[in-house]
């Protein structure tokens, strides 16, 4: 029973890092809408696992680091290939051109940036756990904002054409990755004093779960993306809570 215990929670991350994979192939096959979605369906995992592993108390130092490793193929490199495929779909961006190659620089450095942030929450793992992330977590950056901004493209191909993505992506990139590794205090999706909020929390994870599972507004998901992000770093920056 203690095994079955653990294997649920580390079978829900082994799903999640093999659909990163897959996501990953995906782009690379031309398919970059169904890419984007199993990215979102990773996310949907995630949340699964850590719910999974708290309420069967079955966290363990190797489910933290096996954790971490679908979350960088997963949150870290499926988006940034992602990413850089959508460029050259949908940004007008020409293989081998200077603009090209900043936005590979730009992915990589994304890349990088999440391993590093990954790596510092692993070491402050045995550090009293507290309401906040230093740093934007992955798991937002790649999972919520880049996968939800390629769809939103994708289902809106006049807008697409009419922005700068050359310029955008790129940029986009930068900053989610100083995002990453920066001491900026985010808030942890966990039970608060006030019942408005916690209502906020679970209304919002049932509409993710919703337009994951059936493939529909992505709309939704790049403002509540946006949205969290924003009011995140702002709580952060204004609050003392811990």
């Amino acid at each position: 029973m203690s095994v079955l215990r653990y294997t649920i929670p580390n079978s829900f991350t082994a799903l999640s890092l093999l659909l990163g994979v897959a996501s990953i192939v995906t782009t690379q096959l031309g398919e970059l809408e169904l890419a984007a979605w199993i990215i979102v369906w990773c996310g949907l995992l995630d949340v699964m696992d850590g719910a999974s592993a708290r309420l069967l108390k079955a966290t363990s130092n190797f489910g933290a680091e096996f954790d971490s490793m679908a979350d960088l193929v997963s949150f870290g490199v499926a988006p940034a290939v992602l990413m850089l495929n959508a460029g050259l779909q949908l940004g007008g961006i020409e293989y081998d051109t200077g603009q090209f190659w900043v936005l590979v620089v730009a992915v990589a450095v994304f890349v990088l940036a999440g391993a590093m942030r990954l790596a510092r929450f692993n070491l402050a793992s045995d550090v009293p756990s507290t309401g906040w992330f230093a740093g934007v977590p992955i798991t937002a950056a790649g999972g919520g904002l880049i996968s939800s901004l390629v769809l939103v493209l994708i289902h809106y191909p006049d807008i697409a054409a009419s922005l700068p993505l050359r310029l955008y992506m790129p940029v986009l990139m930068f900053v989610l990755a100083l995002l990453m590794i920066s001491r900026l205090r985010f808030p942890k999706a966990k039970v608060r004093k006030s019942k408005a909020f916690n209502a906020f929390q679970i209304l919002t994870i049932a509409g993710v779960y919703y337009c994951g599972i059936t493939r529909s507004w992505p709309e939704y998901l790049l403002g509540m993306a946006v949205f969290l992000l924003i009011t995140g770093i702002i709580a952060g920056r204004v609050s003392r809570d811990s």
